[in-house]
């Protein structure tokens, strides 16, 4: 509970600076960042793929929110949640496991995540799919946060990420007392380890978002109660608090069922294709 607690202060500043920009663009604040932003979109799932494979899952709730209000594209949001390796690397840092194979599972997955962004973007492009503009006035009313009105853009910001950090603090600390009484135990009888059921099991359990999930993962992998394929699936799929935060602030439940549904197909494949590479 005490890793629960700090993991959870350390989202705050992210989702702080998230919703500043947000805000900032809307406020029309922010030329300069608007146009960086916008040209920033072509190299976006690079990007993207790079910040998720730093190992804090705040990326992921920010990417989220960006994503919500317009700032990034699908492919560059499904990059930030397919190279996410929430608590995983550094559990395998803090247990000694070989630097060889860090690096192999952060590279894997950076690039992987890095291809599929820019797969999905493609497609969406060839399609002619465009999203419909959207503004943090309507984040608000979709969220009722109160802050409509509201001068300047720190109070607003501040609104928002209190607003979301009390939701998540109540989701996911629900889910981790779950994991804490029942979590490894219970995974552990899964057989993780088995061809196939294991990666489809693993890619499953990774979209729990909570950290505790990556922890007994990782756990379980050098315990060998975890396949090398289910310990990548469960880490493509594992992309931290992102999909709670998606769910909360994105208002068409359709584009985020659909996302859901590839970081779960997109990230069990790519764990048995990857698995033998570890």
């Amino acid at each position: 509970m005490i890793d629960f607690a700090k993991d959870t202060l350390l989202l705050f500043p992210f989702l702080f600076a998230t919703y500043l920009v947000l805000e900032a663009l809307e406020a029309r604040v922010g030329g300069a960042l608007e146009s960086f932003l916008e040209r920033a979109r072509s190299v976006g799932p690079a990007a993207g793929a790079l910040a998720g494979a730093i190992p804090q899952c705040g990326v992921s709730a920010a990417a989220a929110s960006f994503y919500a209000g317009g700032v990034i594209t699908a492919g560059t949001l499904l990059a930030v949640f397919l190279s996410t390796s929430d608590e995983l690397v550094p559990v395998l840092v803090s247990s000694r496991m070989p630097v060889s194979l860090i690096w192999k599972i952060v590279g894997i997955k950076a690039a992987a995540a890095l291809g599929v962004g820019f797969v999905v973007n493609g497609v969406l492009a060839v399609v002619r799919h465009t999203r419909r503009e959207v503004s943090v006035h309507e984040l608000c009313e979709h969220s009722h946060c109160g802050c409509t009105g509201r001068k300047g853009i720190l109070v607003p910001a501040l609104i928002h990420t209190l607003e979301i950090f009390a939701f998540i603090v109540v989701i996911s600390g629900a889910i981790e007392l779950c994991m804490h009484y029942f979590g490894e135990d219970s995974l552990s009888s899964l057989r993780l380890n088995r061809p196939f059921f294991g990666e489809l099991a693993a890619g499953a359990l990774g979209l729990i978002p909570n950290c505790a999930v990556s922890v007994a993962g990782a756990k379980l992998y050098m315990a060998g109660a975890m396949s090398p394929g289910a310990l990548m699936a469960s880490s493509f799929t594992g992309s931290g608090l992102g999909l709670l935060v998606l769910f909360r602030t994105n208002r068409s439940i359709v584009e985020n069922l659909a996302i859901l549904f590839v970081v779960f197909v997109v990230g069990t494949l790519l764990g048995m294709l990857t698995g033998p590479l570890l």
